[in-house]
């Protein structure tokens, strides 16, 4: 980077930074560090809500995943809106109500202790684990800019994070969040500008959109039917966007901490509902644009040599490897082939502007297969990095957007987008941080310590709490280097494995009042998170047993928790809670 780039990378850091410690004055109670006192309004939930969601992985790794994949991983979010209808309704008034510091207090009035404890125990394990995916996406940047070594940096900036966490509390998260939020879509709009304004001086924003769609990647919409029928394994379609996104994000925005911690900071039941719902609102529209830039940056590299393989690093172990001749051949083929695919989509835009039907037909025909012979190239370098010589990660979706804008994008505006990512990172790693050390806090820490902590030794304990969760979470990004998927996936495929179960308890407690039997509730979750790491298990065995996608992990486990509930509440001996508060 530029020494341009730096100055305008730490000043924005460092603004954000000052920013959130001047706001996070608040009262030194759980009240205070946790919930701001519940005074936000819903402009702020809602920015909160967005940007704890929205962490370096989205603006690292979905441009990626749109590039590799195409635009078909927009389906995922389809179930959003109609969960955040469903949450306004039913959670919300609940939470409000009870005035709860964790969602699953509640469940302790409901059912019993134990119950409480395994919900808040299966939201640590997966919030953990996921944060600390989370702390390794920034890492990555600092390793491939400056050459650091992958562990030394996850140390680094999991040490910044623990910091600006313990620091500033919920108030600051939100309110530098709302900072965080602005920066970032004025960066990405320049970014999405920058990628139509480097194409050839003929080719405008449609012409990309025309390149890119006639090579499968505007799949907005899959149904996720082939001729033998409905396709289970297929990650990304209508079917499975609608129900299991939606059984995901009503588990995620209903019963995850992280982001019910959000809008408990709300100074009203309508200040909640209003920022829920207009995160349901423009959450499908972000994303949208969010892979659209991949889509683009897709585009450019049809007029402009792409990287063989995107992560450097790995190149370079390749270039020292038993395979380094072969590489350099291939990398010679891989070469021709792009000149090819520049003067094929020359002519393609060429040929579509003049509107002549059969030669469109052609060069869409040769386009085609040009990136069907790029594309075998690229996964033979795959297989060289993967290989037992080179031992390498073969999976380079997220260093895509990464490398175009190191390597394109012009002084100053490269320190921006890095600025993003780190910002992005922060607002969204801080408010996990935050929720994790509320619930090891008040879910276990209140309940199990015999002795009576006052206000200020509760402060002082959570920000303990707080460091410990970070250290957990750079432990964790320490293991994620070689996970095997994007970024972004592996963080939504931990989640499918635990929030279908944490929702299904929550089902039961508020709408099948005629189960009372704690046990019952209990064990049907221990059952039916068995249930999904039984199924994912045998989804990932060679050859599967089941060919499924892990959003329907999630209504598995809701409806798991369910079906045991009610057959064991028939048997197991009959529990009653100490005090049964109805839903409103």
């Amino acid at each position: 980077m530029s020494q341009l780039d730096w100055i305008i990378l730490v000043v924005t850091l460092l603004a954000i930074i000052a920013y959130g410690l001047y706001k996070s004055r608040t009262s030194r109670n759980l009240d205070g560090y946790f919930l701001s006192n519940r005074s936000m309004p819903w402009g702020l939930i809602l920015l909160s809500i967005m940007g704890t969601q929205a962490s370096a992985i989205t603006f690292l790794s979905a441009p990626g995943q749109a590039y590799t994949d195409g635009m078909r991983f927009v389906q995922y979010y389809f179930g959003i809106p109609i969960a955040m209808v469903v949450i306004c309704v039913f959670f919300v008034p609940i939470f409000s109500k009870l005035k709860v510091y964790t969602a699953y207090e509640y469940l302790e009035s409901r059912f019993d202790g134990k119950t409480r404890t395994l919900t808040s125990l299966l939201f640590l394990l997966s919030r953990g684990l996921s944060t600390g995916i989370s702390v390794f996406a920034p890492s990555i940047i600092l390793s491939s800019l400056l050459d650091w070594n992958i562990y030394w940096t996850n140390l680094f900036m999991g040490g910044l994070l623990i910091i600006y966490t313990m620091t500033g509390g919920a108030r600051a998260v939100a309110y530098t969040q709302q900072l965080q939020l602005i920066i970032v879509f004025i960066g990405m709009f320049l970014a999405a500008y920058m990628v139509v304004n480097m194409l050839p001086a003929n080719i405008g924003f449609a012409d990309a959109l025309q390149v890119s769609g006639k090579l499968g990647k505007l799949n907005v919409i899959t149904t996720g039917i082939t001729e033998k029928g409905f396709n289970w394994s297929d990650q990304y379609n209508l079917l499975s966007g609608i129900i299991g996104g939606f059984f995901l994000a009503l588990s995620y925005f209903g019963a995850d901490q992280s982001q019910v911690g959000r809008y408990l900071t709300a100074k009203s039941v309508k200040e909640s509902r209003m920022g829920l719902l207009m995160n349901g609102f423009v959450k499908v529209p972000m994303q949208f644009l969010i892979l659209l830039i991949g889509v683009l940056v897709f585009t450019f590299y049809q007029f402009n040599n792409a990287p063989v393989f995107f992560n450097d690093v790995q190149v370079k172990k390749l270039e020292r490897s038993v395979y380094k001749d072969s590489f350099l051949l291939l990398q010679q083929q891989y070469d021709n082939i792009a000149e090819q695919k520049k003067a094929t989509v020359t002519t393609f835009a060429k040929v579509m502007d003049a509107g002549e039907i059969k030669a469109i037909d052609e060069s869409t025909i040769e386009l085609q297969s040009l990136q069907k012979q790029s594309d075998s190239l690229r996964k033979k370098v795959k297989g060289w990095i993967s290989s037992k010589e080179v031992k390498g990660d073969d999976n380079d979706t997220n260093y895509i957007f990464l490398r175009f804008v190191v390597d394109h994008l012009p002084a100053g505006l490269v320190g921006l987008l890095i600025a993003i990512i780190f910002l992005a990172s922060w607002g969204s790693i801080a408010a996990a941080i935050n929720s994790l050390a509320s619930c090891s806090m008040v879910d276990f820490h209140r309940r199990l310590t015999k002795k009576k902590d006052s206000c200020e030794d509760e402060y002082r304990l959570s920000k303990k709490y707080t460091l410990l969760w970070g250290v957990f979470c750079i432990v964790v990004a320490m293991f994620t280097y070689n996970i095997g998927n994007s970024l972004i996936e592996a963080v939504n495929i931990l989640g499918s494995l635990f929030y279908g179960v944490i929702l299904g308890v929550f089902l039961v407690a508020f709408f099948f009042k005629s189960i009372k039997n704690s046990h019952a509730v209990f064990w049907g979750a221990v059952l039916a998170e068995l249930l999904v790491l039984t199924v994912f298990i045998f989804t990932k065995t060679s050859p599967p047993v089941f060919k499924m996608g892990f959003l329907w992990l999630n209504p598995i486990g809701a409806f798991g928790v369910i079906f045991f509930a009610i057959l064991l509440n028939k048997f197991l001996p009959a529990t009653h809670p100490k005090k049964e508060i109805a839903p409103v």
